[in-house]
């Protein structure tokens, strides 16, 4: 029961919300919803790793410790990103434009309960559908500006997310013809997992190949990422944040899923080398991109290429070490990549512009965002004492063990990021601030709930609390690592 009322809230959240004609009214239902979804996730969650999984719904819901993983992730970050839209919102569009601000809170719970769907069903076909939905919930929100480069970002989003997800259809039904011929098997994932080695392998293969290529579109993986860069530029603060922090991890949450029924079926050896190839592509093609990047809300959605591509080549380089680094790693990225985002909001509202080469001064104009934005991208490059130092040590700890050569080549390709953000970072911390620029951060105690994502990361990176590591342990299990 707990499982269908967490999906309730949102989904009653949106109809009350777009329903309301009175802004105060708006943001409470908001607020509230978001709280309700936030405490009841972390009591699922809990319950999954404490006592195993729960079901609902006959078998169409389903939550074990992979999904209370993402059930954590989508809520925690869900309820950053939405106290702090509270204000931004304010800023963005005032009274006058309740009609923008009515359709960005509606389509914000939209948004959370299509990703809520996708990773609490067991149904592969429902989980598609769900992510489906989370391309319909935010792709007028990354056109909510209404102009032209909005427009077209949104346009893009649209088409190259549906392509994507048609081919990712294409594979689900395949993975179910490839137990057609022992009978009918339910498409879902437990039934598919336990039947696993009587699935077609040849049939199998393809299936991968289509799911991989579809799912990795919407998390964002080479040479299927041209949509994000454009869509995580122009869309809200807020909304950017959810797509790259939570979004891209739903698209890899449904290759694991699927890689976990290939390796059972066929062995490890075939999905790995795919993921390897796609990882190390996406670290490619975000380090040239980086290098010489223009514009920061660009840049870091070329920094989410990179670290999908991350924790493909832990999937890819497989065992304990390899799994239970793309878990720690897709946790630490949500919250680095929802926090700069964020934080980013801050800099449009004080700058007007995107463009690297305006913002100057930022530590002396707005110290508060300006160390933010330092802190948050130091650790997003994966220095200590943050927890993607950690993660992504282990992973490639683990890729020198397995795959040497392919690990070496993704460090250098790691270098590359770590210059080329670096530079963008200073252009914008000193020099002389724009003139007629007032001093002072905008939105200062909208960046209250960040303090969440900088406790976690710390705490990520200098020690690793027994009940997460735990946690992290029953998934890797789920996976079959």
């Amino acid at each position: 029961m707990t499982l269908v009322i967490l999906l309730l809230i949102s989904l009653i959240a949106v109809g009350l919300i777009a329903l309301s004609r009175n802004r105060a009214l708006i943001e409470t239902i908001h607020t509230l919803a978001t709280l309700a979804t936030l405490a009841l996730g972390i009591t699922i969650a809990i319950q999954v790793w404490s006592n195993g999984a729960l079901i609902a719904l006959g078998d169409l819901l389903r939550v074990d410790a992979l999904s209370a993983l993402m059930v954590i992730v989508i809520t925690l970050l869900g309820s950053v990103a939405a106290l702090y839209s509270l204000g931004y919102m304010r800023v963005e569009f005032d009274d006058a434009h309740l009609a923008q601000t009515r359709t960005f809170f509606a389509l914000f719970h939209l948004f959370i309960f299509t990703m809520l769907v996708a990773v609490t069903t067991d149904n592969l076909g429902v989980m598609w559908v769900a992510v489906e939905g989370t391309t319909l919930a935010t792709v007028f929100l990354v056109n909510l500006h209404n102009t032209r480069t909005s427009l077209e970002a949104a346009y893009k989003y649209l088409i190259v997310s549906s392509v994507g997800i048609a081919l990712a259809f294409l594979g689900t039904a395949l993975m179910y013809y490839a137990g057609a011929a022992q009978g009918e098997i339910a498409v879902n994932w437990n039934a598919l997992r336990t039947a696993a080695s009587s699935l077609n392998p040849q049939v199998v293969r393809l299936a991968f190949v289509f799911i991989l290529i579809g799912y990795g579109t919407k998390a964002g993986l080479a040479p299927m990422h041209t949509w994000l860069p454009d869509a995580h530029s122009e869309a809200p603060a807020p909304i950017s944040a959810l797509m790259s922090g939570v979004l891209l991890n739903v698209g890899l949450y449904a290759v694991m899923r699927f890689k976990a029924i290939v390796d059972a079926s066929i062995g490890v050896e075939f999905a790995s080398r795919l993921l390897l190839g796609a990882g190390l592509l996406s670290l490619a093609v975000a380090a040239i991109f980086l290098l010489t990047q223009q514009n920061y809300k660009r840049m870091l959605a070329y920094s989410s290429v990179e670290h999908m591509g991350i924790v493909c080549l832990a999937l890819g380089f497989g065992g304990y070490w390899g799994i239970f680094g793309a878990l720690l790693h897709l946790v630490n990225h949500a919250l680095s990549k929802s926090l700069l985002f964020i934080v980013s909001g801050n800099i449009l509202l004080k700058y007007h512009t995107t463009e690297i080469s305006d913002v100057r001064g930022l530590l002396r104009s707005a110290p508060l965002t300006g160390g933010a934005f330092l802190v948050g991208i130091l650790a997003l490059i994966g220095l200590p004492p943050f927890g993607p130092f950690i993660s992504e040590f282990i992973i490639f700890r683990a890729g020198l063990e397995s795959n040497a050569w392919i690990a070496v080549i993704g460090i250098v390709l790691l270098v590359i990021v770590f210059a080329g953000m670096l530079l963008s970072l200073n252009r914008m911390l000193y020099g002389a601030q724009p003139e007629n620029l007032p001093c002072g951060d905008t939105l200062r105690w909208s960046l209250a709930p960040l303090a969440v994502n900088f406790a976690l990361l710390l705490i990520l990176g200098l020690t690793l609390p027994p009940a997460f590591v735990n946690a992290l342990e029953q998934i890797v299990k789920v996976l079959g690592g």
